[in-house]
């Protein structure tokens, strides 16, 4: 009885002089998934739907920012992955076409509340195209509180446009997020993820890090691949993917290229930065 009293004297006074436990890292994923209607042949959808729940699974993300994301491709992974699920409408304001979907863990995070905007003269006007665009092009938002500390974060997920011709209207796009994140509360943590078409070299990147900082350039701990989009061939020529911050700190960053019997997730590579909170 002694020797057991003894025993939790010295677990008490351990607890005593213990700090409290380090939070865990707040792991953050930018996923091009690739459209579900592209005329993919062996890299379609169906033959890459259970690779990409398992490079999600493998790499263990909180929160994901997609782009091209089909309701379909969103169903089918979150039926593999139940932990998560995800929000957004589609660049039409429906379910019909591309998502900018947001998935995130249920254990882990509470979505505190949610929005999107358009990238164009009207952005509350659903489903609108100025700039010369030939899509709608979009931002869809959330602010999440973690459940292990309560703290919160906004994330902002987009899609800029793709052709060499729209360098202006991804120079614009980027300043009307900039603008839309002052209105945001002070000192409340902004992550931004995304596939910007453009590279770091272009006016979207410098006009977006006047204010963020490129997770990839200043993580201490980084790993793969700069380049980002290789359209299935693993050969990645364009660092198109980011994940810009401000209010957090960039601890690793890693460009995932896992794949499968010579077929990978997508024809981006996903990118994962892991922040301290």
């Amino acid at each position: 009885m002694l020797r057991l009293r003894n025993l939790a004297l010295l677990a008490a006074v351990a607890a005593a002089f213990a700090g409290p436990l380090a939070a865990e890292d707040l792991k953050v994923m930018s996923f091009n998934v690739r459209t579900i209607t592209g005329p993919d042949g062996p890299n379609r959808w169906e033959m890459r739907k259970d690779l990409f729940a398992d490079t999600i699974r493998q790499m263990d993300p909180d929160v994901i920012g997609t782009q091209e994301l089909g309701q379909q491709q969103g169903e089918d992974t979150v039926a593999r992955l139940p932990q998560f699920t995800w929000f957004g409408r589609d660049r039409f304001g429906a379910h019909k076409d591309e998502h900018m979907g947001i998935f995130y863990r249920k254990d882990r995070l509470k979505l505190i509340k949610s929005g999107d905007f358009w990238l164009s003269d009207t952005p509350d006007k659903v489903a609108s195209i100025t700039w010369g665009n030939i899509f709608p092009r979009m931002v869809n938002w959330a602010l999440f509180e973690r459940l292990s500390d309560h703290k919160r974060f906004y994330l902002l997920d987009t899609h800029f446009p793709y052709r060499d011709s729209d360098e202006e209207a991804r120079s614009k796009s980027a300043h009307e997020m900039a603008e839309w994140v002052k209105s945001l509360p002070k000192g409340t943590p902004v992550i931004i993820t995304g596939d910007f078409n453009t590279g770091p070299d272009s006016e979207s990147h410098r006009m977006l890090t006047a204010t963020f900082k490129d997770a990839w350039m200043t993580a201490s701990d980084k790993k793969g691949p700069a380049e980002t989009f290789h359209n299935f061939t693993g050969k990645a020529d364009k660092r198109i993917d980011w994940i810009l911050y401000r209010g957090v700190e960039a601890k690793t960053f890693e460009t995932i290229t896992i794949s499968k019997d010579g077929r990978y997730p997508s024809d981006h590579f996903p990118i994962q930065a892991d922040f301290a909170l």
